[in-house]
């Protein structure tokens, strides 16, 4: 199995979903439409593509880009072939809500939960949507990058101890 014959195999069953291909650190990663990300990832399951393994399900915020602030990353494994993918879908932090895929992964499960509780991301289908590992009146997602890295009001700092 090589990384053009994926990428192939995947543009001949959804020409218009893969809006981009790249091979950071080679591995094949594509970036598909969020509308079909399920789709895409249960043909690659249950096809020839043996994609049988949800190795990581993960959010990101890219807050200076408004039409793809959040984005769910999915890391898929065929293990007969020792093949990984990555797969990215994006969307504007007001309509960030993906299709589950606990239907096909049951791991899916708390991944996504992990994913709502740190970014917001939403999860539509998904069995019991809630915090996992913070607090349920936290308030907000602490791995949204909206608030400043460290504290301005700290006067027992130096920033020449942090090479700044």
């Amino acid at each position: 199995m090589t990384k053009e014959f994926v990428l192939e195999a995947i543009k001949r069953e959804f020409p218009d979903s893969v809006l981009h291909a790249s091979e950071p650190y080679d591995l094949l990663t594509l970036e598909v439409k969020k509308e079909d990300v399920k789709k895409i990832i249960h043909h690659l399951k249950d096809s020839s593509l043996g994609f049988i393994f949800l190795t990581d399900l993960t959010g990101i915020h890219y807050p200076d880009n408004k039409e793809k602030e959040l984005g769910v990353i999915y890391h898929l494994h065929n293990m007969v072939e020792n093949f990984r993918l990555r797969i990215k879908a994006f969307a504007s932090k007001d309509e960030a809500e993906f299709d589950t895929v606990t239907d096909l992964f049951s791991g899916a499960n708390w991944m996504e939960r992990e994913t709502f509780d740190f970014f917001g991301i939403r999860f539509k289908g998904h069995p019991d949507l809630r915090a996992i590992l913070n607090m349920e009146d936290l308030g907000y997602h602490p791995m949204l990058k909206q608030y400043q890295l460290e504290d301005g009001t700290r006067t027992d700092k130096d920033d020449k101890m942090f090479g700044r």
